[in-house]
């Protein structure tokens, strides 16, 4: 128990760090970039965000489906 608890708190802190560099590349090239380059990234930020969302949705969907139809 305990290695696993560490092994997941060592996978979230190298994340965390890889995380916060993307974020500051992409905005070093917002920032030396024309408006409508802004714009594109958001629109590209937008759409890679809404699909994780949904497929979430459907599986508590398909679960709450299955579990409603199996009471009956």
């Amino acid at each position: 128990m305990f290695k696993k608890s560490l092994l997941l708190i060592l996978l979230v802190v190298f994340t965390v760090k890889s995380t916060y560099s993307q974020c500051a590349m992409c905005k070093a090239v917002v920032e030396n970039g024309d408006i409508s380059m802004a714009e594109g990234v958001n629109n590209g930020i937008t759409y890679l965000m809404v699909f994780p969302y949904l497929l979430i949705g459907l599986l508590f969907f398909v679960i709450y489906r299955y579990k409603k139809n199996e009471k009956n």
